[in-house]
């Protein structure tokens, strides 16, 4: 099978990404080419993958220039694709997961596989009317397929995966203070989290990155960074290694997520499982199906009850969150994947 999957266009698709279409991304793709699939990446220069890069340019660095990065990346992506039409070398499936290349499947002769990873009103959604004929959607939780009920060609459901293999656990180590991990912006609430920790007196480690957008770089400087500073038991660290975000992990005392946006998914949520780490989340969106309430940690309905939460999660055995994380292995995902993908190709006809 010739898949060619195409990435956001803002960012590089790598291991270190931060976003959680590019890890998602990057760990499909590594899957499947572990499986023999001929694999190729259109995404920004810069990325690594495990099959072929086709570099599409370089990536967005302010949300000004996004339409024409955007317009950039799809042209380069419809170009590669003609020329390999009528060839040998022609792709089986394209598999979308940008986000925005969807739209123009009718001017290729391939079936399209887009997955939706954001909340459906994140979407213009002008893009899911007259969706072309060779184009089939996946969601990713089944919250979010409730919001696309609607929606024909969203039929399935495939959730995230990680690779739990990189995730260990931390039985006989002491865990010491709160975790927060993602990208710095407004719908992840990381200011949310200190006040949370601030509240409930426990040291807090906040990792993750500010994107070289005007809008993050303003929330971090009002909202986050003064905070900070008003906090001798709050760390900050920016964009963490793996190897480093996985210690951190492994050592906290619980995870928070104070995401303000119904999630269609956790990343981190999986990963705090996967590292025998409680979670203590805000009910949102796909989180229900993620985190099992006062098993592998606590879900919160406000602020108050979050910092309630904190003093229970004594209660959450780090083996039953390991245990419970098998759910969602990368392996996992790529099955789902190859029989959809098999599905697809059947269905559509181009």
């Amino acid at each position: 099978m010739r898949i060619l999957y195409i990435g956001y266009p803002l960012l590089t698709v790598s291991e270190e990404s931060a976003g959680g279409a590019e890890q998602i991304l990057w760990a499909l793709e590594r899957e499947m080419h572990a499986r023999g699939a001929y694999t190729m990446v259109a995404a920004s220069s810069g990325s690594s993958v495990s099959g072929e890069l086709f570099s599409t340019g370089q990536p967005c660095r302010e949300t000004d220039d996004f339409d024409r990065r955007s317009r950039e990346h799809q042209e380069r992506v419809l170009q590669l694709i003609h020329a390999h039409e009528c060839t040998a070398e022609s792709f089986d499936l394209v598999h979308d997961m940008s986000g925005g290349f969807w739209p123009r499947a009718a001017e290729i002769n391939a079936p399209v596989l887009a997955t939706l990873h954001l909340p459906r009103l994140f979407y213009d959604q002008r893009l899911f009317r007259d969706v072309p004929l060779n184009v089939r959607f996946n969601c990713v939780s089944a919250s979010q397929a409730r919001s696309f009920a609607d929606l024909q060609a969203a039929e399935t459901v495939v959730p995230n995966g990680i690779l739990l293999e990189r995730f260990a656990g931390n039985a006989n180590q002491p865990r010491e203070g709160l975790f927060w991990l993602g990208r710095i912006c407004p719908e992840k609430a990381p200011h949310i989290a200190l006040d949370i920790a601030q509240r409930a007196r426990m040291p807090i480690t906040l990792a993750g990155e500010v994107y070289p957008f005007s809008y993050h770089q303003q929330y971090f400087s009002d909202q986050v960074l003064p905070r900070l500073r008003q906090m001798p038991d709050a760390i900050f660290i920016s964009k963490p290694s793996p190897a480093l975000k996985r210690r951190l992990l492994a050592e906290a005392q619980a995870m928070l997520i104070t995401s303000q946006a119904e999630e269609t998914s956790s990343l981190v949520a999986m990963e705090a499982a996967a590292s025998g780490t409680p979670v203590v989340a805000f009910r949102r969106g796909a989180l229900p199906e993620i985190v099992k309430d006062g098993v592998t940690g606590f879900l919160a309905d406000s602020f108050e009850e979050a910092v309630l939460l904190l003093s229970r999660i004594g209660d959450i055995r780090s083996e039953e969150c390991r245990r419970h994380a098998a759910r969602f292995s990368s392996d996992k995902m790529a099955q789902s994947y190859d029989s959809l993908y098999e599905q697809v190709m059947a269905s559509v006809l181009v």
